[in-house]
C-alpha cells in the first residue's frame, strides 16, 4: 500500500475508535429481525409472522475492513436497503493482508473489532442481517490463524448472541491444497467455540478451492444444526461445471450460501459476463440459495460496485456505480 493510504487508514482507525460504541452497547441493542435457521438445504425464518418462509437473503460484500473502512456507516447501509433493496451486509475483515487482524498490532486488532462493532450496530438499525466474515486468503489453511480464529468467534459469540441478526463466516477461501478435511477439523473447533454462547446463530463454513468444492463437504458434512457451506463464483471463470457441483451438494442436503460473487474473472477484473451472470442468478433463485455480490469499494477494478471517480460513502446515484453496480442493483430489484 502506498504511504498515503497508510496515513488515510491511521485516520480512519482513530476515528473510529473515537466514535465507537462499547461492545455492551451494541449486544444490548440486538436486532428485531427474525431468526434464520436451516430446514434441509433452505434458510427459512425461524420467527416472526414468516415462520418457516424461505429466507432468500441478498446483499453485499465490503472489500477488506482495512483498506475501506469509510463504507461501514449508517447512511450506506440505509441506503442501500432502500435504493437497491438488500437486506443482508457483509463485513470482509481479512486475517492476514494489509493490517490483517492475525498480522498487525494489537492496536490494529482493536480497531477492527470495532469496525466490525459499528457494522453490527448499523446493519441492526438499517433492519439488515450482517455476516461477519473472518477472511482467510493467503494464509490458505484456516488453520493457520486457529487459535486466533477461536478466540475471535468465542467473542463475538459472547457479544452478539442476543443479535438475530448476526451470522457468522468462519474461514473465506481455504485455498492452496487445503483439504476438506482439514477444513472440517478447523471448522468442528470454531463452532464448538461460539455455540459456547450462541446456541442458533447461522454458521456458514467455506469449502476447499476457493469455497468452490462444495461438493466434497457434501460428502462428509460437518454434525450441529444451522450450519451452512459457501459457494463463490465469478460468472467470467466459473460456469456451468461449478453449477453442476452447487447442484450435486444439494442433491446430497447440503445447505449453501454463495457469501461472494461478481460476474466479472475471478482475479476481479476483466469483462463482465452478463450471460453466464444471469444463468447464474437464475439458479440461485430456483434454489433459493442466498447471496451476497462484491464488493462495496472504489477499487479500481471491474468487482467494485461504486466507480474509483466516486468520493461518497452512501447515497449514490445510478451515474456513480460501475456497469457491474448497475446490473447488480437492476437484478435485486
Amino acid at each position: 500500500m502506498s504511504k498515503r493510504k497508510g496515513l488515510l487508514w491511521s485516520a480512519c482507525l482513530a476515528l473510529v475508535l473515537l466514535l465507537g460504541f462499547t461492545g455492551s452497547g451494541i449486544t444490548s441493542r440486538a436486532a428485531k429481525l427474525p431468526r434464520l435457521k436451516v430446514s434441509g438445504t433452505k434458510l427459512v425464518y425461524a420467527s416472526g409472522s414468516k415462520k418457516g418462509k424461505t429466507a432468500q437473503l441478498k446483499g453485499v460484500s465490503t472489500h477488506g475492513l482495512s483498506w475501506f473502512p469509510e463504507y461501514v456507516n449508517q447512511k450506506a447501509f440505509s441506503s442501500m436497503k432502500k435504493d437497491w433493496k438488500i437486506n443482508t451486509v457483509r463485513l470482509a475483515m481479512y486475517t492476514a493482508e494489509y493490517n490483517g487482524y492475525c498480522t498487525g498490532d494489537s492496536a490494529n486488532r482493536k480497531a477492527l473489532e470495532k469496525l466490525v462493532d459499528n457494522g453490527v450496530r448499523y446493519a441492526a438499525k438499517a433492519g439488515l442481517y450482517v455476516i461477519i466474515d473472518w477472511h482467510i486468503l493467503s494464509d490458505g489453511s484456516p488453520e493457520t490463524y486457529q487459535s486466533q480464529a477461536v478466540a475471535f468467534f468465542r467473542k463475538m459469540a459472547k457479544k452478539y448472541k442476543n443479535n438475530t441478526n448476526v451470522i457468522y463466516e468462519i474461514c473465506n477461501e481455504p485455498n492452496g491444497g487445503t483439504s476438506w478435511n482439514t477444513v472440517r477439523g478447523y471448522a468442528a473447533k470454531v463452532i464448538s467455540a461460539i455455540r459456547t454462547y450462541d446456541k442458533n446463530a447461522v454458521i456458514v463454513v467455506g469449502t476447499p478451492t476457493w469455497s468452490q468444492d462444495v461438493d466434497a463437504a457434501a460428502r462428509n458434512p460437518l454434525k450441529g444444526k444451522n450450519i451452512m457451506y459457501s459457494l463463490h463464483f465469478y460468472a467470467g471463470t466459473h460456469g456451468q461445471w461449478l453449477r453442476d457441483k452447487a447442484q450435486a451438494a444439494l442433491q446430497e442436503g447440503l445447505p449453501l450460501f454463495v457469501t461472494e460473487f461478481a460476474i466479472c474473472d475471478a482475479s476481479g477484473n476483466g469483462s463482465l459476463n452478463k450471460t453466464e451472470g444471469k444463468k447464474w442468478m437464475s439458479f440461485l433463485k430456483k434454489n433459493k440459495i442466498p447471496y451476497v455480490a462484491w464488493s462495496l469499494s472504489n477499487k479500481a477494478e471491474t468487482a467494485s460496485l461504486i466507480k474509483s471517480s466516486c468520493r461518497r460513502t452512501s447515497d449514490w446515484s445510478a451515474s456513480d456505480l460501475t456497469a457491474w453496480g448497475k446490473w447488480l442493483v437492476a437484478q435485486m430489484k
